[in-house]
């Protein structure tokens, strides 16, 4: 029988990358995403809306277990603290940190069941470096890597792994977006922005969404059996600098 994956924010970007290849190595895919995908089996949830993850998922581990979750989904926002409402504060935190905590919380049962399961949470260099104008976002991304080490304690005498990737600037659609954003209140050049934030990285280039699924992929497997609790960096060399 084909294991199974759950991943959340699988329609796009890094997401819809890991599905790509989970599904060409003989998984079963469910993407709980809000946008729909004709890739994998595709559940329209709002990850922060804890009843309705759970209701999924539960639902998914009646008629299997669920070897792995990919918790994916997420939000950028460009801000320092002055510049961050109470809506926008929430706003990320239930996205990227509330639905991170909601699908792990419902997968332990399968995965304790069956005393198996691998956990990867998507949380970013920016758990490990700070950057400008990032208050809220660079706060739930620590607090990711901070879950994947609490995770990883808690049930490894499940063999329970759980475990954090810290992917640095790929070129995603949510990369786009952000500099998008950047561009039109600030009216600088988008080219030049994207140029300069190539030059930014010690391999002179941007990462690619395939590039983090493959990392994706190997924690998930046998072969990283013994890796748990760990933040796994794929940045281009950005924070060794």
């Amino acid at each position: 029988m084909n294991k199974t994956c759950v991943i959340t924010g699988g329609s796009s970007g890094i997401g819809l990358s890991i599905v790509k290849l989970f599904l060409e190595n003989g998984y079963q895919v469910f993407n709980l995403d809000l946008s729909p995908s004709p890739l994998g089996t595709f559940c329209s949830c709002d990850v922060t809306n804890i009843k309705q993850v759970t209701d999924i998922i539960e639902q998914i581990s009646e008629k299997q277990a669920i070897d792995v979750l990919v918790s994916n989904a997420g939000i950028h926002f460009s801000a320092n603290i002055e510049g961050t409402t109470e809506a926008d504060f929430d706003k990320v935190f239930n996205l990227n940190v509330k639905g991170a905590f909601a699908a792990i919380k419902a997968v332990l049962p399968s995965m304790k069941a069956n005393k198996n399961g691998a956990i990867i949470l998507m949380s970013s260099d920016q758990a490990l470096v700070a950057k400008h104008n990032s208050f809220a976002y660079n706060l739930s991304k620590a607090a990711l890597a901070s879950i994947a080490k609490t995770t990883a304690l808690d049930y490894a005498a499940f063999n329970i792994r759980a475990n954090a990737v810290c992917p640095g600037t790929i070129e995603t659609p949510l990369y786009h977006q952000a500099i998008d954003n950047y561009c039109q209140k600030s009216g600088a050049n988008k080219a030049d922005i994207h140029r300069e934030e190539a030059r930014l990285q010690p391999l002179n280039r941007l990462g690619q969404p395939e590039e983090v699924a493959e990392l994706v992929f190997f924690l998930a497997s046998e072969k990283a059996k013994f890796i748990t609790g760990s933040l796994q960096v794929i940045d281009g060399g950005y924070t060794a600098q």
